[in-house]
């Protein structure tokens, strides 16, 4: 059988061989890399289960690196190793196509934990789909298949995240979604993080949808969450 490989890139010798020795007496098949340029060489060596990120790297930072894998793999799953705590800090790595991240110092049994629950979704996340290829509300159209998002005639880049959580909202349209519902659907089940990261990515969505001279079609319902509607 073969074992699932992971990835990890720190520049820490301690904490990488902590890792490496880890995941090994786990059973899984670790690689590993120093500095930023070496883990996008060994990342494009092979394919890898999951990858263990750390945000300062030498070479080319963390948050780089991630941005030419996601570039060319929209699928492999990310966590983000990172000694900085706001949340501003941790969704700007989410923001980049991170699945999850855990701040340092952290317990070698959570992050355990977060790599099985990265691993668990990964399936039904790589798995086909049956999908229509477009979903619409009022002028806002949606393409599944190739992503393209319109408002009117505008083309509105999102990131994959940010597409995600559309999707959700657009597909449970007219019915207003707590946050809860949110995390449980566009970020997994197992996700770990705060529940603020949804009114970041709504703010985020909300400036690119909602464009200057069209009507509002994303609502906050106060105290309980957010609906997509067309009209109040």
């Amino acid at each position: 059988m073969t074992k699932t490989s992971i990835l990890i890139v720190e520049d820490e010798e301690k904490i990488l061989r902590l890792l490496e020795l880890e995941l090994v007496y786990e059973g899984y098949e670790a690689g590993k890399a120093n500095d930023g340029l070496k883990g996008f060489e060994l990342y494009q060596s092979r394919k890898w289960d999951l990858i263990l990120l750390d945000v300062m790297l030498p070479g080319i930072s963390g948050i780089e690196l991630l941005r030419r894998i996601r570039a060319q793999d929209a699928h492999t799953p990310v966590i983000l190793l990172t000694a900085k705590s706001s949340v501003e800090d941790k969704v700007s790595g989410l923001d980049l196509g991170a699945n999850d991240y855990i701040t340092k110092p952290f317990q070698i049994e959570e992050l355990l934990a977060r790599i099985r629950a990265a691993l668990r979704l990964k399936p039904a996340i790589q798995q086909p789909l049956e999908v229509k290829p477009s979903l619409q509300l009022a002028d806002l159209t949606v393409n599944e298949k190739t992503r393209i998002v319109t408002r009117g005639e505008n083309q509105i880049e999102l990131t994959p995240r940010e597409f995600d959580l559309l999707i959700y909202l657009l597909k449970n349209k007219n019915q207003v979604l707590n946050r809860e519902q949110i995390i449980e659907n566009v970020w997994g089940y197992d996700y770990y993080g705060d529940t603020n990261v949804v009114d970041v990515y709504i703010r985020y969505i909300r400036k690119k949808v909602d464009l200057p001279d069209f009507a509002p079609l994303i609502h906050t319902v106060r105290g309980v969450g957010y609906v997509l509607r067309a009209g109040k």
